[in-house]
């Protein structure tokens, strides 16, 4: 099943039966989140703190 056709049979559940309102409201704080990390990842920059040093790895 693709990720269309699953996120189409989501919303149907949801309309037949609606979520709580906490539940819609923990979900639109996980997406605004989300959204806003994206765009200060775009527009500001990945800070170079938060980077992953991969040569910096030890060896045994």
């Amino acid at each position: 099943m693709d990720w269309q056709l699953r996120v189409l049979v989501r919303v149907a559940k949801w309309l037949r039966r609606p979520p709580s309102r906490q539940f819609v409201w923990i979900l639109a704080t996980v997406v605004v989140a989300g959204v806003a990390l994206a765009l200060v990842e775009r527009f500001i920059g990945w800070p170079e703190w938060a980077t992953v040093d991969r040569s910096a790895r030890i060896h045994r």
